[in-house]
């Protein structure tokens, strides 16, 4: 039976035994361990303290792109505070936090840091009150730690304007649930056979399709993936986040994931996509680690030059990679004081060699780090 006998995958008869040639992944297996081994070897000289920074930037840059990729906007400082918080991570004073950041760090960190632990329905559940700790997603009541309910009407993925929207996908039917999460759950915690990465992707593309809640369904997809793959690492450390490549390259996640829904049980192009931006989510984290070295290098090379807290707050800011020009308002904005103090402060610093002037134009005068970001 070919795809054009019915719509979404979850329809075909064989649903849901998936297909996928093996040997055309070889490659991109191959390439992903290989840049996994070279990551995992530099972390492996660092020192502890360096690796736990690393994993404090990955873990902060997976919550928040997750919800990125949903269309939701998280306070990156609120993050970095929670998640350093539970990791006992020293970053100086914490940023203010709010439960649904904590929701969503919860289930992050429960997913990596348990990551041989079963996942059973209940534990989902947990994961899915914690994402939507009001009850509602938005101004909408939904149904919180329990599949949905299709109370209104079939679950469709749909974009465009009302009336004249457009159907990606449409979940299979309230009353089939029950059992295909068991059978999901059931392949998820056996020893199924397949590759450990590639059991990250089926499981990826599995959970979306069934569409289990009335929403939350790609964070925690996502989730269980970043599990699988902490599973695979043998490490519940994580120092690259596939959240944050996929949201980098959000319209051909949604297009790929399209296409693979509305095709057949054959899933080998849906897994190449998913390890070739695994690949480059594992490069990206040797970005992350050369930020996190330069970062211990800044601070080594400035250990006794006298600094007051807005300083240090505000060199950290910098470190951790700040947006756009940095100027004495924005200063005084971000570190709550004066102008003529933010003035002071920055005077001090560029005595100290340890900002500079921007050679870039503009009205006013901005200022950036005196130290390379990257590795010499």
């Amino acid at each position: 039976m070919t795809s054009g006998d019915y719509i979404y995958i979850w329809q075909a008869p064989e649903w849901p035994n998936w297909r996928y040639d093996l040997a055309a992944l070889a490659g991109p297996l191959a390439e992903v361990s290989r840049a996994q081994g070279l990551l995992l070897g530099r972390l492996a000289d660092v020192g502890m303290a360096l690796r736990d920074q690393a994993s404090l930037s990955a873990l902060t840059e997976d919550v928040v792109k997750t919800c990125e990729i949903e269309g939701e906007q998280l306070n990156v400082e609120s993050v970095r505070s929670s998640i350093a918080r539970r990791l006992g991570v020293d970053i100086g004073a914490l940023a203010p936090v709010d439960r649904h950041v904590e929701g969503v760090v919860e289930m992050v960190l429960d997913a990596t840091a348990n990551c041989n632990t079963p996942v059973s329905r209940e534990r989902l559940f947990g994961w899915h009150a914690a994402l939507f700790p009001t009850g509602y997603s938005g101004l909408t009541k939904i149904q919180v730690g329990g599949w949905r309910d299709d109370a209104a009407g079939p679950m469709q993925v749909v974009s465009g304007p009302v009336g004249r929207q457009r159907v990606h996908f449409e979940a299979p039917p309230v009353e089939r649930i029950e059992a295909e999460m068991s059978r999901f759950l059931d392949w998820l915690n056996a020893e199924s056979g397949e590759p450990p990465v590639i059991k990250a992707g089926l499981a990826h593309l599995w959970l979306v399709t069934l569409h289990p809640f009335d929403d939350g369904n790609g964070r925690i997809a996502r989730a269980v993936g970043d599990l699988l793959l902490a599973r695979a690492d043998g490490s519940p450390q994580r120092f690259y986040s596939l959240s944050a490549q996929i949201q980098r390259e959000r319209k051909a996640y949604y297009d790929i994931l399209e296409r693979t829904q509305k095709g057949t049980l054959d899933v080998t192009a849906w897994l190449a996509w998913f390890l070739d931006v695994l690949h480059r989510a594992v490069d990206q984290a040797q970005h992350t680690l050369d930020a996190v070295l330069a970062k211990a290098r800044f601070w080594q090379r400035f250990a006794g030059t006298p600094m007051n807290a807005r300083q240090v707050k505000l060199l950290n800011r910098l470190l951790d990679g700040f947006e756009g020009k940095l100027t004495t308002s924005k200063w005084a904005t971000m570190a709550k004081c004066s102008p003529d103090t933010a003035l002071r402060d920055i005077s001090e610093l560029l005595a100290h060699g340890a900002l500079r002037k921007s050679s870039a134009g503009g009205r006013s005068t901005s200022y950036e780090l005196n130290e390379p970001l990257v590795d010499d």
